[in-house]
């Protein structure tokens, strides 16, 4: 059957985007090793953190729906449980990058894996820090690809150079790190998101931050249990704010939105594209900063995207290429 797709003649309205996705795998992967209960609301509603609920739960975490959110009870530094069958991440890396790295730390045996598409994705630079910190790690093609077999035990800290600016293997390794005998220290070579230094700072670990360099120093204490309200993903609201920017006759508001710095390039680009784009009402929800961000009909120009703000824009890449398609010039993204 033949279908046609029209522009509206305007695009006027106000929206609240899901709630981010990193932050609530974070949220309810920490919680789960505080020593408490803690209320999770406007987390994602995205398959991803479902398939990260369901490991936890598997490893002996009780997590229940609740109102807007999850109750999530910790079971502390010690409570984890084996599974009795492999941990199954689906689709997501992030499940599976950071339950590698919380899973190195844990007296017992271990198997992730996930769909085809998960199978076939790169795990050797997150095995390799933990395999140094003392973990025993094994994964396909040359431990490269999972599933991922671990059998964890002691760890101690270490003094890691990041190879990549990324925020997965870096929260791997100070999951990790949580339970290691001495601190971990890392270095970036470019800033990555900072949700779980937040995050873990705000729950009551030793965590310092001195530019590019991170260094974690375990305690004996357990994390306190954190309620949050997740704030809107970015990266959902990159679409609307590139609708808004380009359309004709456009103002569109999104509320409660997250604005990490780490993660906010796309606003920033906008910006020097020329987007008449405005930041209200900021605040702190928690340990994240968020705001109302109001888009209005522009008139981009293209150029060049480069350097450091690269990693704060990464997964907004493929919308800003259908901004550079309505601005005048030529727009360039390198790195």
């Amino acid at each position: 059957m033949k279908k046609s797709l029209r522009s509206p003649k305007s695009l006027y309205g106000e929206l609240a985007p899901p709630g981010d996705k990193s932050i609530s795998h974070r949220a309810v992967i920490l919680n789960s090793i505080a020593q408490g209960e803690a209320m999770v609301r406007n987390p994602s509603p995205g398959a991803d953190l479902l398939a990260t609920i369901s490991c936890l739960r598997a490893l002996g975490v009780g997590i229940k729906e609740a109102g807007d959110g999850f109750i999530v009870r910790g079971v502390g530094r010690d409570g984890l449980e084996e599974a009795p069958d492999v941990l199954d991440a689906a689709n997501s890396d992030t499940t599976m990058r950071l339950l590698t790295g919380l899973l190195s730390a844990q007296p017992f045996l271990s198997i992730v894996s996930g769909d085809p598409s998960l199978r076939s994705r790169p795990m050797g630079r997150v095995i390799y820090p933990l395999r140094m910190m003392g973990a025993e790690i094994w994964g396909r093609e040359r431990d490269s690809l999972p599933p991922i077999a671990i059998r964890g035990g002691t760890l101690h800290g270490i003094d890691y150079p990041l190879p990549i600016p990324s925020a997965q293997l870096k929260s791997a390794i100070l999951i990790a790190a949580l339970f290691a005998e001495g601190k971990t220290t890392l270095q970036e070579p470019l800033p990555s998101r900072d949700h779980t230094e937040r995050m873990l700072r705000a729950m009551g670990a030793d965590l310092k931050v001195s530019g590019n360099r991170i260094t974690l120093t375990p305690r004996d204490t357990p994390l306190s249990p954190l309620d949050m309200s997740v704030p809107g993903d970015v990266s959902s609201a990159a679409f609307w704010l590139t609708a808004g920017a380009i359309h004709p006759n456009a103002r569109v508001r999104i509320v409660n939105c997250g604005i990490n710095p780490t993660r906010s390039g796309i606003i920033d680009v906008l910006k020097m594209m020329g987007a008449n784009l405005k930041i209200e009402n900021q605040r702190m929800e928690g340990c994240e900063p968020i705001a109302d961000l109001c888009i209005e009909s522009s008139s981009l120009q293209g150029i060049t995207i480069q350097g450091e703000i690269i990693p704060s824009l990464i997964d907004e890449i493929p919308v800003l290429a259908v901004a550079a398609m309505a601005a005048q010039g030529t727009t360039i993204i390198r790195g």
